[in-house]
C-alpha cells in the first residue's frame, strides 16, 4: 500500500474537502459517492460521515492509498 502525507493548515479539514484536495474526487458529488460507498477507512473504521472533521494524527485509507495527516 502506498503511503502519503497530508498537512492540514487549520484545525481540521472536512472529509469531502480532503478527497477533493488530494485529487481522489473530481467533484463534490464524486466525493459524496466515495464516502457513501464505504471506500474511506479512518483510523481502522469505515467512515460514512461526509462532513467528518479530519484532524492531525488521523490515518485514512482510500483506494489502496494510506494518508497520514499532519
Amino acid at each position: 500500500m502506498k503511503t502519503e502525507s497530508f498537512t492540514i493548515t487549520g484545525e481540521y479539514i472536512e472529509l469531502l474537502a480532503f478527497l477533493k484536495a488530494v485529487g481522489l474526487a473530481e467533484t463534490g458529488g464524486h466525493a459524496k459517492f466515495i464516502v457513501d460507498e464505504g471506500e474511506v477507512v479512518r483510523n481502522g473504521e469505515v467512515e460514512y460521515r461526509r462532513r467528518a472533521k479530519i484532524i492531525s494524527g488521523d490515518v485514512l485509507e482510500i483506494d489502496g492509498v494510506r494518508f497520514e495527516l499532519e
